[in-house]
């Protein structure tokens, strides 16, 4: 099928959610502010201080062992501070994207897609360091919203993805060709179809449309490469949700990786099999930072 075609089918499908929601507007405020070449530090943290949830994710964000602080940050200027303004961007738009979703009932559990998500970024983040990817906060940030059609899925279409996560249980198929074959599209496009209404950056929702057909990436194939591969190794860890016990790879056989050595040569050297241990080792913190994200916000 035409990918116009399957977009068409995402758009529609998203169209016809009245409730869908936006990106927090103090949010939107912040990614304006950052933008500017004048920009304060000062007018960003009272910004971000007009909107209590944001204020304490941050809090919660930069005080995980992601950011690997030496002393606890209690305030979002110190929080922002420490973080620089490049991260500041990464982080309103992390804390949007979980605002937005919050509290819907879906079709799989929302603590075990988090923890796919943030398990998917910070592998990302890695990958680019060893791959010398010039902004590794970028690959975080498009590991964590890499599957944002899917979480509309499980909670805008609940009964018709419980039945596709049923159909393929213990069968040969991946979610996103069972997805296809249900109703003609998949959640990256409709994933793209989303972030075009958030007003994405155009890198973001390539990522998001892309992240399976890395090939097909044309503003920064090295960039979906990096969250293909990030989002397979995941897949088949403790990292992944429904509908993916039997998947299996090899990090070198993946045409991800061939347009990674593409980019970056010198990981032709990598000792893949030491490499995914490393990645292993990493699982905990992952689970841990998203634990400490969402204590005590899961019903807010």
């Amino acid at each position: 099928m035409d990918n116009n075609v399957k977009l068409q089918k995402a758009k529609e499908m998203v169209d016809k959610i009245n409730d869908l929601p936006t990106i927090p507007i103090v949010a939107t405020k912040v990614l304006e502010l950052l933008d500017k070449p004048d920009c304060e530090l000062d007018e960003v943290a009272d910004m971000i201080l007009t909107d209590q949830v944001l204020a304490a994710r941050v809090i919660k964000i930069v005080n995980s062992p992601l950011y690997r602080s030496a002393h606890e940050i209690k305030s979002v200027k110190r929080a922002l501070v420490f973080l620089g303004f490049r991260h500041i961007r990464e982080l309103a738009l992390t804390c949007s994207f979980i605002e937005a979703f919050q509290g819907k009932d879906g079709a799989f559990d929302v603590m075990t897609f988090w923890e796919h998500s943030f398990g998917v970024g910070i592998v990302a983040k890695i990958i680019a360091q060893r791959a010398r990817y010039m902004d590794t906060e970028k690959a975080y940030l498009a590991g964590i919203i890499h599957d944002i059609g899917e979480v509309f899925l499980s909670y805008y279409y609940k009964k018709e993805f419980l039945q596709i996560l049923e159909d393929i249980k213990g069968e040969p198929y991946k979610l996103v060709d069972a997805e296809q074959r249900f109703w003609g599209t998949d959640h990256s496009y409709i994933g793209y179809a989303i972030a075009q209404k958030w007003n994405f950056p155009n890198e973001y929702g390539e990522v998001i449309a892309y992240h399976h057909r890395p090939s097909e990436a044309v503003l920064d194939p090295t960039l979906v490469a990096i969250v293909n591969l990030a989002d397979l190794f995941c897949s088949v860890r403790q990292l992944n949700y429904g509908g993916r016990e039997w998947v299996s790879f090899n990090l070198a056989d993946e045409p991800a990786w061939e347009l990674l050595k593409q980019f970056a040569p010198h990981i032709a050297k990598l000792d893949i099999e030491r490499f995914c241990y490393e990645l292993d080792d990493r699982v905990p913190e992952v689970q841990d930072l998203v634990k400490s994200i969402f204590e005590g916000m899961i019903m807010e």
